[in-house]
């Protein structure tokens, strides 16, 4: 059967600058290369296809000022053409990075001409007045020379793929941001610092500093953004290393397109459509949050642009996140949770094939669900989604769906599987859980239990360990609460089906098999075992 699902409700609800521009109706399953992965023809031809085979849908590959631009107002497009013709021979699409004046706050891709000429193109400087590996923002030198070299990048990719067919998305610059000083303290920088008044408005510790080079950086990148728009209008982005660990502005890019800073972001630089997390740190779940912005009431009057609902300040797009063997479940969790327009694990090409697995097994299970992705945008859809993502020490969240109390756990809190207490970390579980109906609901992800229960029945459950038989434990010490209810009143839930089902290409359900029995610990609860990846189609009813 055909139905609807959720998860990509908004996907579809992209509006662009201009009439002309592309939409992304698909959820960018993607991967990032590694810094030097497509430095040469030959590297592009061995790792496009195994990105293929992965199980991507879209390729973020670097293209490099260096190699692009490496005599100055000559330009060598040959990796371009290179990647967007493989690309297109692969069925994948591409985002280029655009590596020019900063990658990871440092000049380190802009070309050699560029580097030796510091009179013409001058560096930041710390208030010490060391100069520093970094170009300093304020220069207009600077400004020009990578406007006109991004521009040209622009100009060629308008005419290699003129309806962005493989082309989708063009992040700007890298990891801007300033490190080892909160600021940039060039004699050009301290003129613009002292016009603006800036102590006067916000003070002057490393705070105040990094809002000045915050506002800074984004009206340099509004010159690039304005540049692309005209030329060859698609979304566009910057992305941000995480003021994480406790750091202070330059211990961690200073300024760069973070959370704290997205309001000066957005006034220095309203072309951009998405400020995207580099999620490698703990707390993946925080930093998600920290970027799915809603909408506050004082912001009614933020344009609607592309990729953003009329509800959304922000959208979810994770360029970067560690590739490891959790990455699959953190990618159902960003998808199902926040709605993300993608997901991409970092140096993807570098990776084990015990790292990459889960990522690819997660990206088949979204693109089932997109297969019936019939109408997105519908704006009377009733339908939910939520992600689930689980670890030892957070295991547990119960979801209330309009009197269905969902209570959704790691699978290692089975108290029946011996792996959950043998002394090793537990590996992440993950889930997008969407609701098809009232008591419909689909479950795709790994490693992740889940009970279906009336509000009822919830506030007066008796907790007690249970054997994988659905046998008590003979000790009174395996009792999980003492919470006893003399006289049960209300109704109670229970499952009418669990069907492990596939989506073909289609739309289409295709049943596989039922779960009951030891599948559904005789009919208490929907799972999916640590290690398997499965689609699940759950029917409840009340009693």
């Amino acid at each position: 059967m055909r139905f609807v699902n959720s998860f990509l409700c908004l996907v579809a609800m992209m509006v662009v600058h201009t009439i002309s521009a592309q939409h992304l109706d698909f959820p960018i399953l993607g991967g990032e290369l590694s810094n030097s992965a497509a430095t040469s023809v030959g590297d592009i031809e061995e790792v496009m296809p195994r990105m293929r085979t992965l199980g991507l849908n879209t390729v973020l590959v670097p293209a490099y000022w260096e190699l692009m631009e490496p005599t100055e107002g000559q330009y060598d497009f040959t990796l371009i053409d290179r990647t967007i013709d493989v690309a297109r021979r692969e069925q994948l699409h591409v985002v280029f990075l655009w590596f020019g004046a900063w990658k990871n706050s440092m000049s380190c891709y802009a070309p050699g001409w560029f580097k030796q000429d510091t009179k013409r193109f001058p560096r930041a400087m710390t208030a010490e007045g060391k100069q520093m590996e970094i170009a300093s923002c304020f220069s207009n030198n600077v400004l020009k020379a990578d406007l006109k070299a991004f521009s040209a990048l622009m100009q060629h990719v308008r005419e290699k793929d003129p309806q962005r067919q493989v082309v989708i998305m063009m992040q700007i610059e890298n990891e801007i941001g300033m490190l080892e000083s909160a600021r940039d303290h060039s004699p050009l920088a301290e003129k613009t610092y002292r016009q603006e008044r800036w102590a006067e408005r916000y003070g002057t510790d490393e705070y105040a500093d990094e809002k000045f080079m915050a506002l800074s950086y984004a009206r340099y990148v509004e010159h690039l953004a304005k540049a692309a728009r005209r030329i060859h209008d698609m979304p566009l982005y910057v992305n941000a290393a995480m003021n994480s660990r406790g750091r202070r502005p330059g211990e961690y890019p200073s300024a760069g397109p973070l959370a704290h800073l997205i309001d000066f972001w957005h006034e220095g630089a309203p072309s951009i459509d998405l400020l995207a997390p580099d999620i490698y740190d703990t707390g993946f779940k925080s930093w998600c949050a920290q970027y799915a912005m809603p909408l506050r009431p004082q912001d009614d009057d933020v344009p609607f642009s592309i990729l953003h609902s009329p509800s959304v300040k922000n959208r979810l797009f994770i360029p970067e996140s560690r590739c490891c063997a959790n990455s699959g479940a953190r990618a159902l969790y960003a998808f199902g949770e926040h709605q993300a327009i993608g997901f991409s694990p970092f140096a993807i090409d570098q990776a084990s094939e015990e790292e990459t697995e889960s990522t690819t097994q997660a990206y088949g299970l979204v693109r089932q669900l997109a297969a019936a992705h019939l109408s997105p945008s519908a704006p009377h859809s009733t339908l939910k989604s939520w992600g689930l993502l689980f670890d030892q020490e957070d295991h547990e969240r119960t979801i209330d769906d309009d009197g269905v109390v969902m209570t959704c756990r790691h699978y290692f809190t089975l108290p029946w599987d011996p792996r959950a207490t043998d002394g090793t970390t537990w590996p992440e579980g993950g889930a997008m859980l969407v609701r098809l109906n009232r008591y419909d609901y689909l479950l795709a992800g790994s490693g992740v239990v889940v009970d279906f229960k009336t509000p009822a029945e919830k506030r007066q459950e008796q907790q007690k360990a249970l054997g994988e038989d659905g046998f008590a434990e003979a000790s009174a010490n395996a009792s999980f609460s003492t919470r006893q209810s003399s006289h049960f009143t209300g109704k109670r839930l229970g499952l009418l089906s669990v069907d492990e089902v596939s989506i073909a290409a289609d739309g289409t359900m295709q049943y596989l098999r039922r779960h009951n029995g030891d599948q559904t610990h005789q009919g208490r609860h929907a799972r999916i075992g640590v290690g398997e990846w499965k689609l699940l189609h759950i029917k409840l009813y009340e009693y």
